[in-house]
């Protein structure tokens, strides 16, 4: 479970600075907080799977790819 809070959690952050986006921009797409955001990218916080859609989604990436089971988007 450990491995793939950190896969996803890796991925999120690298998505987010890849298009140049703060915590601050994405929590907005997800509707949260940029703390909670930023605890998702952290892997302190369980991210729903409504908001890995979302993301998965805005970036136009699968979810394979999101949760670091591919790496290829």
């Amino acid at each position: 479970m450990a491995k793939n809070i950190a896969a996803w959690s890796k991925r999120m952050k690298e998505l987010r600075v890849e298009n140049n986006l703060s915590q601050t921009d994405v929590a907005k797409v997800l509707h949260c907080s940029q703390v909670a955001y930023g605890m998702y990218e952290l892997g302190k916080r369980r991210i729903s799977v409504e908001n890995l859609v979302k993301l998965a989604k805005y970036y136009h990436v699968s979810m394979d790819y999101l949760a670091g089971l591919c790496d290829q988007a």
